[in-house]
């Protein structure tokens, strides 16, 4: 990997990318301790993946009703300029301090924070994000703004998150993915597969089901099943998906566990003793409209761990739905 004690600083490039780096993990700072705690996370992040880390602070003028004197948008200009180079700076001396030697570039940018990150995932390998904000990112993790980023980013997305949101994010137990089946939640286990390894630690690969909906048909008469059978076929789904994964990472202890109930109560139960959760960007069965709609909301708003969304290179240009 190559090495870098001190940051290669882009300049103030807008809407453009500046020297935006393939395949770099990219953190978005604002200066919270949330953003802050995300970049160190993306920092060991980057060091795991032997990649640059690219930080990228995103600020825009406030709105003016009234006419200001000459100048004085300027002014507010580099005011907002300084104040985010210094928050890079901080974030810098943060990541180094945990992963020291990593290589780094930093990137000021005036623009929409969702439009700037989307623009930031075209290059990406992946783009991590804290789970509160201020400045720029206020708001960014709730409601209709975090769908716009999941929906159209063109890599996955880690949204960091511990117990509280003033708690870092746990270093310990395995990684949790949701899956359903679908080709969308093959991804996640790509990615949740290749994290496990990274990190040395086990995968469980979770799907739910329901006696209304089992293997993706609804049921007419869902009191007549036997639980019992439901449970088996859908292990046996279960199974057959992870099949290639458990091949491509023979030395990774895969645990399958299927439970009847709701997608997002059970991978918010398994994600109390788990470093990281992943799900793909759309879903059936199980896991329908997880990752857009309130489903998805839950999930980033309460998981006591990061949360990886994961989605296709070729669908950052899909409409939300």
């Amino acid at each position: 990997m190559t090495t870098s004690p001190g940051v290669r600083p882009a300049p103030l490039d807008g809407r453009r990318a500046g020297r935006a780096m393939h395949g770099a993990v990219v953190a978005g700072v604002d200066g919270s301790s949330s953003g802050l705690r995300a970049a160190v996370w993306a920092g060991a992040e980057a060091l795991r993946r032997n990649r640059p880390l690219r930080l990228v602070q995103v600020y825009a003028l406030p709105p003016v009703r009234a006419p200001i004197a000459a100048g004085a948008g300027e002014q507010v200009r580099a005011g907002l300029a300084g104040y985010a180079e210094g928050r890079l700076a901080e974030a810098r001396a943060a990541v180094l301090a945990r992963s020291p030697g990593l290589d780094i570039t930093v990137a000021a940018r005036e623009w929409n924070p969702v439009a700037a990150l989307v623009q930031e995932s075209q290059h990406a390998e992946l783009v991590v994000l804290g789970s509160h904000g201020l400045g720029g990112f206020a708001g960014m993790l709730v409601g209709s703004t975090a769908v716009s980023v999941v929906a159209h980013a063109h890599c996955p997305i880690v949204v960091v998150r511990g117990r509280r949101p003033q708690d870092p994010p746990p270093d310990t137990g395995p990684v949790i993915v949701g899956t359903d089946g679908s080709s969308h939640s093959d991804g996640a286990l790509a990615f949740g597969c290749e994290e496990a390894r990274l990190r040395g630690v086990g995968l469980i690969a979770v799907r739910t089901w329901s006696d209304i909906v089992a293997g993706e048909v609804l049921r007419a008469h869902p009191l007549q099943n036997d639980p019992a059978e439901i449970e088996h076929v859908e292990r046996a789904r279960l199974a057959d998906q992870v099949r290639p994964w458990r091949d491509k990472f023979p030395d990774l202890t895969i645990d399958l566990e299927t439970t009847r109930g709701r997608p997002v109560r059970t991978l918010l139960e398994r994600a109390e003793h788990a470093q990281l959760i992943v799900v793909g960007c759309r879903g059936r069965g199980g896991f329908t409209g997880m990752l857009l709609g309130s489903t998805s909301q839950a999930l980033i708003g309460h998981s006591p761990c990061p949360v990886a969304v994961i989605r296709p290179r070729d669908a950052g240009a899909e409409e939300v739905r």
